[in-house]
């Protein structure tokens, strides 16, 4: 079913280039809070509530707005999730540049826990949930995904010269619909399909935000061995969430360094996602 797109006229997206602006931070599991003495700012969208409101405060030498894609309480199950209302808050508060940290399995035996993997390909394998901001009758708006991910934050992520875990630059992200995990015949079906790593929040946000012309990177936190890895042992909900804690550290460590790197200038291939469509309505 379709969600009433926000009022407005019709507009046709030539470019979209704006002066530096905050990064938005989508939090995964376990990463609840991020900003020290900041401000939460509620923002209604035309999706519905985000997860939570977002949160305004600096990161180093940055502006940062953060959100719990999951809220703050974990409310919020990966099929659950609202990311269309996420994405557009984040849109709506300035934010152009988008990290995506997560919790992820690795797919192979040579990626152990605490390990980034910043991917440059994703398969999606969920089903039902709200995948497009164009879902009205009359709305058909197609946008290019052949590279998913923001080649600048890639870049950047990959190129910290004293990152705060091991990082692997590139791979295949694998989304599964969720809550459970895999069974070892679709976890090695997954593998030998090409997959690096599989979570199940990646997708539709990766795309969303695609849709949105949003600089989006997917930062993948590997936290265990899924299960068709060899010798693994069966992946658990409170296994995944304590060695994502023993990460978590490193992690903001990690972000904060990254988003003071990544360059203050708009331009990027991304922000022409849109250029040339006929959209149904404004964005914000």
């Amino acid at each position: 079913m379709g969600t009433a797109p926000p009022s407005g006229r019709p507009v046709t997206v030539d470019r979209m280039v704006s002066s530096a602006s905050p990064v938005g931070i989508l939090g995964g599991s376990g990463l609840y809070r991020l900003l020290d003495d900041a401000e939460h700012v509620p923002v209604h969208t035309p999706f519905g509530e985000p997860s939570d409101p977002p949160v305004v405060g600096r990161l180093g030498n940055r502006q940062v707005v953060f959100l719990p894609r999951h809220g703050a309480d974990h409310r919020f199950a990966p099929h659950r999730v609202n990311y269309r209302a996420n994405l557009w808050a984040l849109r709506s508060l300035g934010v152009r540049r988008v990290l995506a940290p997560s919790a992820v399995g690795a797919l192979r035996a040579d990626l152990p826990p605490g390990t980034l993997v910043v991917p440059d390909q994703v398969v999606d394998t969920t089903w039902g949930r709200a995948s497009t901001y164009y879902d009205e009758v009359g709305a058909v708006v197609h946008v290019g995904f052949a590279d998913p991910y923001c080649p600048q934050g890639r870049h950047v992520a990959v190129s910290l010269p004293h990152p705060a875990m091991p990082v692997v630059d590139g791979g295949t992200l694998v989304v599964i619909q969720g809550p459970r995990f895999s069974t070892r015949a679709e976890s090695r079906r997954n593998a030998a399909a090409g997959g690096t790593v599989v979570g199940m929040t990646g997708m539709p946000e990766a795309a969303l935000a695609r849709e949105l012309a949003l600089c989006y990177t997917s930062l993948a936190v590997v936290t265990d061995a899924d299960a068709g890895v060899e010798a693994s042992g069966a992946v658990s909900h409170q296994a995944v969430l304590a060695e994502f804690a023993r990460s978590v550290d490193r992690l903001r460590i990690l972000l904060q360094h990254l988003v003071e790197a990544l360059p203050l200038e708009e331009e990027c291939i991304c922000r022409h996602a849109l250029d040339g469509l006929t959209l149904p309505f404004e964005l914000p």
